[in-house]
């Protein structure tokens, strides 16, 4: 489960509802204290929220940035669809652009894990709105083997126990460690968050096809960058590397980071970000 520093934004930003074609969504903005250089948006991973890029607000409006963050359709303070069928790639992808219209200029598009493919779908879709893309953390295809089998187990579980049991199930067989955040707020994010959105979105994590070379296509018009911790697995950092050579992506590894350089090396991760946006203003 994804751990941000901190459930509470910075000084800098500012909890708000992003009004879209689409419905609201629950977004966290940070301003810089000038004029921006561009606008970022960034989509969280599964079981994760707009809290975990938290901890990259400060940093990445201190080099100039408008950045919000999203909690996708279901997932924490965001209203699920009106029915499951809202919980589609196709759907999840249209609320992607929804969101970028709404902020009103091409935007710097991140998308952790998850998210990440959720970001690619919408880009494949429309790369109109959008100056560049970074996938962190998120791969070619599919979750590796052992991922998958969590994932199914995850989904057998929703069918049978509620959030609750699954919750206290997964406490018994790994125990919270030590972190900055309370329990008691990772504990209301799960709780809040629509069991229907764990159950596609793990759905989709364990059938994603390989679509790097669609998203290569696009490189003439969509500068990419594969961000990822030198630890991870989910998708190795080995077939990141790939994955950006297939791109001809920019390619950042964070040290000493695992699955969220967002969470595990802030400092690090936002400066790649941020130098990446610079380089396509």
């Amino acid at each position: 489960m994804s751990r941000p520093l901190s459930f509470v934004p910075p000084a800098c930003a500012r909890a708000r509802a992003l009004a879209t074609s689409r419905g609201d969504f629950a977004a966290i903005e940070a301003l810089p204290a000038g004029e921006p250089l561009g606008t970022a948006l960034l989509l969280p991973g599964f079981t994760g929220s707009k809290e975990d890029f938290n901890s990259l607000l400060q940093p990445l409006s201190a080099a100039g940035y408008r950045v919000v963050a999203v909690d996708g359709r279901g997932q924490y303070e965001s209203a699920p669809p009106p029915a499951p069928e809202g919980y589609s790639q196709a759907e999840l992808a249209a609320d992607v652009l929804a969101q970028a219209d709404a902020l009103g200029v091409p935007v710097h598009l991140l998308g952790h894990s998850f998210g990440g493919h959720v970001a690619r779908a919408a880009v494949l879709r429309d790369a109109r709105p959008f100056r560049t893309f970074t996938m962190m953390s998120s791969g070619p295809a599919e979750i590796s083997q052992g991922e998958r089998e969590r994932a199914k187990l995850l989904i057998d579980a929703l069918a049978v126990m509620s959030m609750q049991q699954v919750w206290e199930a997964m406490s018994d067989m790994a125990p919270m460690e030590e972190t900055p955040v309370d329990g008691a707020d990772l504990h209301r994010r799960w709780m809040s968050t629509d069991p229907a959105q764990l159950v596609a979105a793990a759905g989709l994590l364990v059938a994603e096809p390989d679509r790097v070379d669609e998203l290569a296509a696009l490189r003439a018009v969509l500068p990419v960058h594969v961000v990822s911790g030198d630890e991870d697995g989910i998708w190795p950092p080995v077939l990141l590397d790939d994955m950006a050579r297939r791109l001809g992506a920019r390619r950042t590894v964070v040290p000493d980071a695992g699955h969220s350089p967002n969470t595990d090396r802030p400092a690090e991760t936002a400066a790649a970000l941020a130098s990446f946006w610079r380089d396509h203003p």
